[in-house]
């Protein structure tokens, strides 16, 4: 394999192999903590743009499979590990790591510190970064690198672009998708929900046009505030449809009732994230995978209450409306990869719906 190097806008050289596709790709740097679930990791579409670094050692061991993707197209710019297994071993396994980024034209880069790599993002936080080879020199990169500009429009890039559905015969939802993760539909189907997937851009009107019976606001890449009309599609339906959000959902529904949003060092992307409900005291172990946070203070003076919060530096993981059937949890409820501790949400979504047609049904015969 070529030798490639990894190069940090702070000047920092990592020198290891090359694999999959040889273009030179930029994006930021950023680690997943996760053991297992790197094909979900590649091809979930909130790393859209970012270099993707796996803190543990050994990744592609079992291979690629047709089962677990999160998404049809890869949109990461690069992928890190320690050691990339060229001899996967699993009966579900249908080709390598490698083939499968060589195919989706992603680079990657093995046999570099990791272990260093993270630690250095945990100091100094997340960080603009380039894969190339190893000429030009590393002082030239890391100056270009430095001047990158980062796009503001990956909900766009991930969004579906027309409207579609996905048949059922029970609720009807409408999932706004601003980069959605396979997993949610699975996790709707699964409870036989009649699902109209909309685009990031689809306005309120349009939407109440489709008569649904609760709105889902999926996970997605990038800052939450660049997505304004999303944010003024949230404010005209909430209290006329039961809403639940997940992920950039979640941060979007904050900033529609008027708390504020900011961008964490380092993020939390991986498994067994710990997450606390305040009202039960159970703690939950939660798949994560994002760069913002609701600021707590500012939900302060508005309608939303906080549900839950993470253990490991007490930032908002959940808020529920105080008035109208809406809530929303910074984690992935549906997993895929990671634990299901909290698949329970979307049955308490379907309970939210019910209950909210129950109380039309008896305002409407009083």
């Amino acid at each position: 394999m070529a030798k490639r190097q990894l190069v940090l806008e702070d000047g920092t050289v990592f020198i290891g192999e090359g694999f999959g596709s040889k273009r030179v790709s930029t994006g930021e740097v950023v680690f997943n903590t996760g053991m297992t679930g790197y094909q979900e990791v590649i091809s979930d579409p909130s790393y859209c743009g970012q270099i993707v670094t796996m803190t543990y050692p050994l990744v592609g061991n079992y291979g690629i499979n047709r089962d677990d993707f999160e998404t049809v197209t890869p949109f990461i710019n690069g992928f890190v590990v320690k050691e990339a297994s060229d001899a996967p071993s699993n009966f579900r396994n249908e080709e390598s790591l490698d083939h499968f980024l060589k195919a989706h034209d992603i680079p990657g880069i093995q046999g570099i510190d990791t272990r260093k790599l993270t630690k250095i993002i945990r100091r100094h936080g997340t960080m603009k970064a380039i894969i190339s080879d190893l000429e030009p020199a590393a002082e030239h990169l890391a100056e270009k690198v430095r001047n990158l500009t980062m796009p503001t429009d990956q909900v766009k890039t991930t969004s579906t672009i027309k409207p579609y559905v996905v048949p059922g015969r029970g609720l009807r939802i409408v999932l706004v998708d601003f980069g959605a993760k396979h997993g949610i539909l699975r996790e709707l189907t699964k409870r036989n929900c009649h699902i109209t997937v909309v685009p990031h851009d689809y306005t309120a009107e349009a939407i109440l046009r489709l008569k649904p019976d609760g709105i889902m606001l999926t996970n997605g890449p990038g800052d939450p505030k660049d997505v304004p009309e999303a944010i003024e599609m949230i404010q005209h339906v909430l209290g006329k449809i039961p809403v639940f959000g997940i992920c950039l959902g979640h941060q979007l529904l904050a900033l529609a009732c008027g708390a504020d949003t900011e961008k964490m060092k380092f993020g939390h992307r991986g498994a067994n994230h710990p997450v606390k409900d305040i009202k039960s005291s159970k703690t939950y172990l939660t798949s994560q995978n994002h760069s913002y946070a609701v600021r707590e203070a500012s939900l302060e003076n508005t309608d939303l209450g906080l549900t839950q919060i993470a253990l490991n530096d007490r930032t908002v993981e959940g808020v529920r409306h105080k008035n109208y059937p809406a809530f929303s949890v910074q984690y992935h409820p549906e997993a895929s990869p990671g634990p299901e501790d909290t698949n329970y949400l979307f049955d308490d979504f379907m309970n939210m719906i019910k209950k909210n047609q129950k109380k039309h049904e008896e305002e409407a015969y009083a």
